[in-house]
């Protein structure tokens, strides 16, 4: 089917004339059709990654995780959604702050007890300006929005945004990576095209698609590049992902980490930066440390052990990987090679660049794989003086503005909570993540994902996907958790990594108690379990 083709098929009109309850029996047998598919993804997408290396290092519990869970999670979200709005009323938020005489913080998360069971000790917050303003979807008007899927995950939950958050008609393109995939996710979806709000057209229709006269919206999750070539050929308004250089910023403790706290933060920040061989778009590429903090060695080394001995391997499977890994060992040629598993893998080795300049190659190109660079800031090892030149260095230095990770004691953040208040304030980014990881900001269909940009040439992208609850004016999305939580993401254990990615995707398509005590009591033993890999 041509994009011109499946633009006449739709009926945009019918589908935002639709009531409230027909789109909640829609919803639900989407979510039906997930729970009946998700091995096929999950199949499909381990052998696209595996081929591609050559060798089976993606197991099918985490490819499930990768193409399911946020969908899912989407899908869920919107059924809580239109069962309040059949009731009469808009999901209300948790409670709005003011922060200043123009910018509230509005705490979207988590919503309800599972939610709360689930996320433990997090919590989401949107930074809006002006009075927040909620905007009922049913109340938006009618369109077309045309999606370009991602290539690095299986996955589009810009469908579900388009749909049921914005109201509009939607046709979906496949990267040429996701394919197969994307077949599965027609037959998920059937429900949605034979109602004739939705189409799926084949990889090859990117130019046709954007180009449609008519169209209400582009979203877009791909290359800078692609981005601007695509606005400069179109009128048409375009939301767009492109990642970038993120940051995790290390604030200097007002006391010496544990032993503990050191690994268990190692673990966290390399458990992230492996996730999907490094091609996340929210991963944090550039640790920004104190020179003169005490403990910056005793970090790095924990870093390195966490890479190469306690997390096991992950493979690199995005194309243009070897010319990202050529291009940073050409300006570091002294750069480690960290071999997890002993090398047993061909893809998976990890590149760590530590001491570097604030103005150099480093900071300045996005990796999107398994590069990570330090950069140590001449500045006293104290949260009062750090924090206000790693914002100045993060927001004025590195590439991009899309996802900030932050990492600061209890201790330190009690003492100095206002020095965090203005950093988290003065950040530019578009989901900053305190003691935790921006993956979360993504996954989490109340907050929002998307670059912070206004004013400034695109790099991250512009506008921004998520916002279930529906507010204007988003500046941010911003989550904070402990210093050390047991909901933090660890892999440190495959068998429980991949128990934990089974359990959270059946719990994602079927949000019931028995599949979340299910999960929480798996959880528990697992975190016995002694290395496995």
């Amino acid at each position: 089917m041509t994009a011109q083709e499946a633009f006449n098929q739709l009926d945009p009109k019918k589908w935002a004339e639709t009531s409230v309850v027909e789109k909640l029996h829609l919803l639900e047998e989407v979510q039906s059709n997930l729970k009946k598919y998700a091995d096929d993804l999950g199949a499909s997408d381990q052998k696209m990654k595996n081929t591609l290396m050559g060798e089976d290092i993606y197991t099918h519990a985490e490819s499930v995780f990768a193409t399911a869970v946020a969908l899912a999670g989407n899908v869920s979200a919107c059924i809580h959604l239109y069962e309040s709005i059949a009731k009469g009323e808009m999901p209300r938020p948790l409670h709005i702050t003011k922060v200043d005489d123009d910018t509230y913080d509005v705490h979207v998360f988590p919503m309800d007890a599972k939610d709360k069971v689930l996320n433990g000790t997090q919590s989401g917050h949107l930074r809006v300006k002006g009075t927040p303003k909620q905007v009922n979807p049913l109340e938006k008007p009618a369109g077309v929005t045309a999606i370009l899927g991602a290539g690095n995950y299986s996955s589009s939950v810009e469908m579900v945004k388009a749909l049921f958050y914005d109201n509009k008609a939607a046709i979906h393109k496949p990267h040429h990576l996701n394919q197969e995939t994307d077949m599965i996710w027609e037959k998920i979806f059937q429900p949605v095209i034979d109602f004739g709000a939705l189409r799926f057209v084949s990889a090859d229709q990117g130019k046709e698609l954007t180009t449609i006269e008519g169209l209400t919206a582009i979203y877009f999750t791909g290359g800078t590049g692609t981005a601007k070539a695509i606005m400069s050929n179109t009128r048409t308004p375009m939301v767009a992902e492109c990642g970038g250089n993120n940051p995790c910023i290390i604030v200097p403790g007002d006391r010496l980490w544990t032993k503990k706290e050191m690994e268990h933060q190692a673990n966290q920040i390399a458990t992230v930066a492996k996730l999907n061989g490094g091609a996340v778009c929210g991963r944090p590429q550039t640790l920004v440390t104190s020179r003169h903090w005490e403990q910056r060695n005793e970090f790095l080394n924990a870093l390195r052990k966490a890479i190469s001995e306690d997390t096991p391997a992950a493979g690199a499977y995005y194309p243009g990987t070897d010319k990202a890994e050529e291009g940073f060992k050409k300006a570091y040629p002294n750069a480690e090679i960290l071999k997890p598993e002993n090398g047993r893998f061909k893809h998976a080795d990890f590149m760590l660049i530590t001491d570097c300049e604030e103005d150099s190659y480093a900071t300045q190109n996005e990796a999107f794989c398994q590069i990570m660079n330090e950069v140590p800031l001449d500045v006293p090892a104290n949260a009062k003086d750090f924090l206000p030149r790693a914002t100045a260095f993060c927001n004025d230095k590195l590439l991009g503005s899309l996802g900030c990770m932050l990492l600061i004691d209890e201790d330190t953040k009690k003492a100095h909570q206002n020095e965090l208040d203005t950093a988290v304030t003065h950040l530019k980014y578009g989901g900053i993540a305190v003691n935790t990881i921006p993956v979360i900001v993504f996954l989490s269909p109340y907050l929002t994902w998307g670059g912070n940009e206004q004013g400034k040439e695109m790099v991250s992208g512009s506008g921004n996907f998520g916002n279930l609850l529906g507010f204007e004016n988003i500046e941010k999305s911003i989550v904070y958790d402990k210093f050390v939580s047991p909901g933090h993401m660890l892999r440190t254990n495959q068998k429980a990594f991949d128990h934990l990615a089974k359990n959270m995707a059946s719990y994602s398509m079927d949000p019931t108690w028995t599949n979340l005590a299910k999960m929480a009591g798996t959880a528990v033993i697992d975190g016995l379990r002694k290395k496995d890999f």
